[in-house]
């Protein structure tokens, strides 16, 4: 596919909207924390949260103030205070999407929502039709299990939906709150790991059909193209959740950088060649920032300068993984930053529980 009337034809990238909590801890005070928390019931508490360190995660905003965690005792408290904060902030994510886009909640046909991090039926989405006065007809399309690829693959099923209907706007709003998943009790090392690398955080995304595209938009951002998943079978506990009584223990396999690097770049060379493309003509690359071990992974696996996932990495370090809203705060950053010229394309990369990739090719 080079590049033709078929571009002009893709839903667009309308915007970005992004909330994040007020409550913002620095790495080190939450190390303070599970010092105090942890450091009776483990051996080698200095090496455990050592792993903090290596995460370079610089410090997480949280749903909760917090001495409001250590009243959350059981999985019900955990989840009650997952949909109050999780209504508020992705409240927040979407009405900065609909100011930037010049739109209103009325306007939005479709809307996407993901998360992993806690249940409500009626769902977030629901909720936030009454909240912000969507129009009866809007359609919801929750997704829940997907992780932290859902934000890759929720742009790919919204960009999906608008080419069948191209005078609609649909918006993929990604609510995780990773803080209210912590399992106190488990002192694995999965466990420690995850309480140093994840946070919380909000991101909405605005896209527009190719008939749709807003004038107060400006026409600018990219537009998708193409997209695809891949599934690496027998992997289902590389990573994911155990449901257990207090909740959703975490499954994190040291694995994830070996299975990263022994795919990435064979389904980068399929994706973009099926398409007429190679990885020389790609500008941007924008991926979900996992973690240091995953990110060098993918450096090492494509070939890559440090420099090509800047923005990842500086998300990882200002935010912590924001498990499916992460690569939505890196798209959100290229977008913010005019970095990408007319012409650019953009590789848009996300990972989850499959375990599984999803890649979606931007252009300018």
């Amino acid at each position: 596919m080079q590049r033709d009337a078929h571009f002009d034809q893709s839903p667009r990238v309308l915007v970005v909207g992004r909330a994040l909590p007020r409550n913002y801890l620095s790495q080190e005070a939450l190390i303070a924390a599970l010092r105090g928390l942890w450091g009776a019931r483990h051996f080698n508490i200095d090496r455990l949260l050592e792993l903090h360190r290596t995460a370079r995660v610089s410090g997480r905003h949280l749903a909760l103030p917090l001495e409001a965690y250590a009243e959350l005792d059981t999985f019900a408290k955990c989840n009650d205070a997952w949909i109050e904060a999780a209504l508020d902030l992705g409240e927040a994510a979407l009405c900065d999407a609909l100011a930037g886009a010049g739109l209103s909640a009325a306007e939005v046909d479709h809307i996407f929502f993901a998360t992993v991090t806690g249940i409500a039926t009626p769902s977030i989405d629901a909720r936030l039709v009454n909240r912000l006065g969507m129009k009866r007809s809007v359609k919801r399309t929750p997704i829940f299990g997907l992780g932290c690829v859902a934000g890759a693959a929720g742009m790919a099923r919204a960009s999906d939906y608008l080419r069948a209907y191209p005078d609609e706007v649909a918006v993929l709003l990604s609510v995780e709150l990773c803080s209210l998943t912590l399992q106190r009790e488990d002192v694995s090392v999965p466990n420690v790991i995850a309480s140093g690398l994840f946070g919380d955080g909000a991101a909405a995304v605005l896209l527009g059909g190719s008939r749709a595209v807003p004038q107060a938009c400006g026409g600018k951002g990219p537009r998708v193209i193409a997209a695809r998943s891949f599934f690496y079978r027998d992997t289902e506990r590389v990573l994911g959740w155990d449901v257990v009584d207090s909740g959703f223990k975490v499954v994190l396999s040291a694995s994830i950088p070996e299975v990263v690097r022994e795919h990435v770049a064979k389904d980068v060379d399929e994706f973009l060649g099926g398409l007429g493309f190679a990885r020389g003509d790609i500008q941007h690359y924008l991926v979900h920032a996992a973690g240091p071990k995953v990110l060098q992974a993918i450096e090492g696996g494509l070939s890559l300068s440090r420099d090509a996932l800047a923005a990842s990495w500086r998300s990882l370090g200002e935010v912590g993984n924001l498990s499916s809203a992460s690569v939505l705060f890196v798209l959100g950053d290229v977008l913010a930053s005019a970095a990408a010229r007319e012409g650019d394309l953009g590789l848009l990369v996300g990972m989850g529980p499959g375990f599984c990739s999803e890649m979606v090719l931007l252009a300018w």
